[in-house]
């Protein structure tokens, strides 16, 4: 799945995860440790499945389950216009 950041926003890690800046408006917006892996596996090209595993981070989780999670966040993400499809 190819994604990028929105015009006009940007992504810098901090120690708990990211913070996406939408300079058109102002808003931050935080993702955790897990969010963050998500969207920069996705930023750099991965399928929805392998930004699961990525967020799963070890854990056992189905990746059915971790698939939806990721099209949950990349939906919210999406809403908000910070990512483009």
């Amino acid at each position: 799945m190819s994604i990028s950041l929105a015009e006009g926003v940007s992504l810098a890690e901090t120690d708990s995860g990211a913070v996406l800046l939408d300079e058109r408006s102002g808003r931050y917006w935080q993702l955790n440790g897990s969010g963050a892996r998500v969207l920069q596996k996705l930023l750099a090209g991965a399928a929805l499945a392998e930004a699961g595993a990525a967020a799963a981070n070890g854990a056992k989780v189905p990746s059915d389950q971790a698939e939806q999670d990721v099209n949950t966040l990349l939906d919210k993400l999406h809403q908000a216009g910070l990512v483009r499809r």
